[in-house]
C-alpha cells in the first residue's frame, strides 16, 4: 500500500508569508478544499472573484511553471478526507501521518545529501534553536556525537552571538526556527556565513531574504493548517527532517560510523556498571 503521495499544500504553506492578499485568499482555497471540484482557471477564478493572471502568479510563487501544472499536481494528489473518523487516539495518529506525509511532499534528496557532505568536511558543527525549537537541537546533538561528529547544541542567545566570533570556513551551522523568525538564530546563521562557515536553516516558512545567507534551506512542514495540529508537538517535524539527514549522512559511510556508534553505547555502558 503506497501510504505516501506528492502534494502541493505544503509547498503553499511554506511560501504563505510570500503571498500578497490576493494570493493568499487563493492559498486559502486549495489548503481548505475538501472536495473534489471544477479547478480549471476559469472556475476558480470565478469562485474567487480573482483573475486569471492572479492564479498564474501564485502558482509560480508556489514553484510551478504554471496555473496549469499546479492544479495538475493538486488534482492528481487529491483524496478526500473521511470525517466520520472518532476517536482521539486516531485523530492523533492521523495527524502524525498527514505531517509524514507533508514531510515526503516537501524532501529534496539531493539537498539532503549536500547536506551530509558538509558535515563530513567540516571540523566543527555548531546546531542552535531556542525553545521547543531548543530541544531540537540538543537531541541532534546527541545523535550526531554518537557518531562521531564534533557537534554542539547553542540554546543561549548570548553565546550563540559570542561563538559566531570564532566560525569560518570549517564550520558547519545548522539553524532550527519553525517560524523563520527567532532573531538569535538568524544572527548566528548571518554572522557565520559572513566568516565563511556553511550555513542549513530548517524552518516551516520559506523567505527569499534567507538565501542571502544560508546555504540550504530545509523546509518542514508547518502545524498551522493541520486538523488537529495543537495537539503534535512543535518538535516533531524537525525531528523527523533530522533522522532523514542522520540516515543519510550514515550511509555514506556506515560501516565506521556504526562502529563510533557502538563504541560510544559501551563507553555509556560502562558509566552504568562504574556506578553500581
Amino acid at each position: 500500500m503506497e501510504y505516501y503521495v506528492k502534494s502541493v499544500v505544503p509547498m503553499i504553506e511554506s511560501n504563505y508569508d510570500n503571498f500578497t492578499t490576493v494570493e493568499r485568499n487563493i492559498a486559502d482555497y486549495f489548503i481548505q478544499n475538501k472536495k473534489k471540484e471544477n479547478f480549471s482557471a476559469k472556475a476558480v477564478a470565478e469562485k474567487l472573484f480573482v483573475s486569471e493572471a492572479s492564479l498564474s502568479r501564485f502558482a509560480k510563487k508556489c514553484g510551478y511553471r504554471g496555473y496549469r501544472e499546479f492544479v495538475y499536481q493538486y488534482e492528481k494528489t487529491f483524496v478526500e478526507k473521511n470525517e466520520s473518523i472518532t476517536g482521539n487516539t486516531r485523530k492523533v495518529l492521523n495527524a502524525y501521518q498527514e505531517l509524514l506525509n507533508k514531510t515526503y511532499s516537501l524532501m529534496d534528496e539531493s539537498q539532503t545529501g549536500r547536506i551530509a557532505r558538509y558535515l563530513n568536511k567540516a571540523d566543527r558543527v555548531f546546531v542552535c534553536g531556542a525553545g521547543s525549537s531548543g530541544f531540537a537541537s540538543d537531541e541532534m546533538e546527541m545523535r550526531f556525537m554518537r557518531i562521531g561528529v564534533d557537534i554542539n547544541s547553542v540554546r543561549d542567545s548570548d553565546v550563540m552571538r559570542m561563538q559566531t566570533v570564532f566560525r569560518d570556513k570549517r564550520s558547519l551551522i545548522f539553524g532550527i526556527s519553525i517560524s523563520g523568525e527567532r532573531e538569535s538564530v538568524l544572527y548566528f546563521l548571518r554572522q557565520s556565513h559572513k566568516r565563511g562557515a556553511k550555513t542549513v536553516l530548517i524552518t516551516a516558512h520559506n523567505r527569499p531574504e534567507f538565501n542571502e545567507f544560508c546555504d540550504e534551506v530545509v523546509l518542514v512542514p508547518s502545524l498551522k493548517h493541520l486538523n488537529y495540529g495543537n495537539v503534535i508537538s512543535p518538535q516533531f517535524p524537525v525531528l523527523v527532517m533530522i533522522d532523514i539527514i542522520y540516515a543519510c549522512y550514515v550511509e555514506q559511510d556506515k560501516y565506521q560510523k556504526e562502529t563510533f556508534h557502538d563504541h560510544t553505547l559501551r563507553a555509556l555502558e560502562g558509566v552504568k556498571d562504574d556506578g553500581y
